[in-house]
C-alpha cells in the first residue's frame, strides 16, 4: 500500500521596498508642516528665531572670538509700529514676542509708540513718526556690553541703568553726531532732517557728544542743539518736576470716581512759572483724557471714569521754555465695592538669559503690573504673558500686582535665579 505523499509547508512573504530617499522626503514634509504651524501661531517669534539661527550659521571670516550678539525686545507697543529685519525688503507689524538684532529697522506712525529693552538695561522709547536702526547690541566675553542705535528722524527718549561691567557703552547716532551716554542717565533726542534741527537733552547723568572734531560734554539739565552744517549751541533747561501724589501704581478706591476730585501733587521746580499736567489712558499719552495748566504745584481733577491712568507734568518758565516731561506714574481708579478680591494666578516663569518670562491668568479686563511695568497683552480670557527687562545675576524677586474693575486687588510674588 502506497504511503500518502508528504506535503511541504509553504510560507509566503510580502514586502515593500522603502528607500532612504523616501524616508528623507517624508521627514522633510513633516518638518515643513511643523514650521508652517509654528509660523501661523507665532509669526514674530518664528522670524526672530529663524534670523538668529541664520546668523549663527554664517560667522564672519577672519574674526576670532567675537562678542556675542544679544537681541533686544519690545516691552511696550502702541499704535502703528513696524519692523524691517536686516536683509529683508518688506515691513511687518511689530508684536510683543518679536526680538530685534543688529541691522533691524523700526518705524512708528503718527499714533505709534514703542519701548525697547536692550540686554544692558538701556531702555529706548521710540515716539511717533520716528525711524531708527539697531546698529549694535553685543555682549563681550567679559560681560561688558555695547549698544548703538541710529535715529534717522523723529524723537527717542532713552535711559541707561547700572552697568554690570566697567567699559560698557551705550550710544545714539543722529544727524552728523554721536552721543555716548553714561550709565544711570536719561536723555531725549530729537532730529528733524526736513527742518535741519537736531538736539539732545540730558535730564539725568551725563553724555559726551562727538561731532566732527568737536567733543561736547553734556551734563544734567543741559541741551545741545545744532544744524547739520552749523555750530552747536549748549544751554540750560528746566528740571522736570518730581511727582508726589498719587504714588506710582497706587490703587485709588473712592465712592464715586466720576464725581470725586482726584488731587495731584508734585515738587516745585526752581524758575518755573507754570506747570502742565496730562492724564492719559496709555503710557505713551496717545489717549489724553484730561489736561490742565496751573501756576501751583498741585491740581484737582474730576470726571474720570474707573480704570487705569497715567499722568505726568512739564514745567514752563517766564521765557516760555519748557522742561522735559517728568517720569510717568500710573494710578488705578476704582469704585468702592463689597468684593475686593480678584483672581490672580501665576502659572510659571522661565529665564531667557537675564530676561524672565512670566505667565498666568486673571479676570478678563483686569490690569496686571509686573515689577512696575504694565502687561500690554492680557487676553480676553484673562491669560497673560510678560517678558521682564534684563535683570542682574543672582536671586531676583518678581512682584505681580493686579487690579480688576470692581476695585479688587491681587498680589503675587515669585523668586527666580538669573544665571
Amino acid at each position: 500500500m502506497a504511503e500518502p505523499s508528504k506535503q511541504k509547508a509553504r510560507h509566503e512573504i510580502y514586502w515593500t521596498t522603502v528607500t532612504y530617499r523616501t524616508l528623507v522626503v517624508y521627514g522633510l514634509l513633516l518638518v515643513a508642516g511643523g514650521l508652517m504651524v509654528w509660523y501661523l501661531l507665532s509669526p514674530g517669534t518664528f522670524r526672530a528665531i529663524m534670523k538668529s539661527a541664520g546668523e549663527a550659521m554664517t560667522p564672519d571670516a577672519g574674526v576670532s572670538a567675537p562678542p556675542a550678539a544679544s537681541e533686544a525686545r519690545f516691552v511696550n507697543l502702541e499704535g502703528g509700529v513696524q519692523v524691517k529685519v536686516r536683509n529683508s525688503t518688506s515691513w511687518v507689524a511689530a508684536d510683543p514676542g518679536m526680538t530685534l538684532s543688529k541691522g533691524d529697522l523700526i518705524r512708528t506712525t503718527n499714533d505709534g509708540f514703542a519701548r525697547i529693552s536692550f540686554p544692558d538695561g538701556t531702555l529706548y522709547t521710540v515716539k511717533q513718526d520716528t525711524l531708527i536702526t539697531v546698529e549694535e547690541s553685543t555682549v563681550a566675553s567679559d560681560r561688558s556690553t555695547r549698544v548703538d542705535v541710529k535715529i534717522s528722524s523723529g524723537a527717542v527718549d532713552l535711559s541707561t541703568g547700572t552697568w554690570e561691567v566697567p567699559g560698557s557703552t551705550a550710544q545714539v547716532s543722529f544727524a552728523n553726531a554721536v552721543a555716548k551716554i553714561e550709565e544711570n542717565s536719561r536723555a531725549s533726542v530729537r532730529t528733524d532732517p526736513t527742518k535741519d534741527q537736531h538736539e539732545i537733552t540730558l535730564s539725568a547723568g551725563g553724555a559726551e557728544l562727538a561731532r566732527g572734531g568737536d567733543q561736547i560734554r553734556i551734563g544734567q539739565f543741559e541741551r545741545v542743539s545744532f544744524p547739520s552744517q552749523g555750530p552747536a549751541t549748549k544751554s540750560r533747561v528746566l528740571a522736570p518736576p518730581e511727582l508726589a501724589t498719587p504714588l506710582n501704581l497706587a490703587p485709588m478706591i473712592v465712592e464715586d470716581p466720576k464725581r470725586e476730585p482726584i488731587r495731584f501733587e508734585w515738587k516745585a521746580v526752581l524758575g518755573a512759572s507754570s506747570y502742565q499736567i496730562r492724564i492719559s489712558r496709555t503710557t505713551m499719552f496717545t489717549q489724553v483724557v484730561a489736561e490742565r495748566r496751573v501756576s501751583s504745584n498741585s491740581a484737582e481733577i474730576s470726571g474720570l471714569d474707573p480704570g487705569d491712568y497715567f499722568w505726568g507734568v512739564t514745567a514752563t518758565d517766564a521765557q516760555n521754555r519748557t522742561s522735559e516731561p517728568s517720569n510717568t506714574y500710573k494710578f488705578i481708579l476704582a469704585a468702592r465695592g463689597k468684593g475686593q478680591d480678584m483672581l490672580l494666578e501665576i502659572e510659571g516663569t522661565r529665564t531667557h538669559g537675564n530676561v524672565v518670562e512670566v505667565w498666568g491668568r486673571t479676570e478678563p479686563g483686569a490690569t496686571i503690573i509686573v515689577n512696575g511695568q504694565t502687561v500690554p497683552n492680557v487676553k480676553p480670557d484673562g491669560s497673560f504673558q510678560h517678558f521682564t527687562p534684563p535683570m542682574a545675576r543672582g536671586s531676583q524677586r518678581i512682584a505681580i500686582v493686579g487690579q480688576n474693575r470692581r476695585g479688587g486687588i491681587g498680589r503675587a510674588e515669585k523668586t527666580v535665579l538669573i544665571p
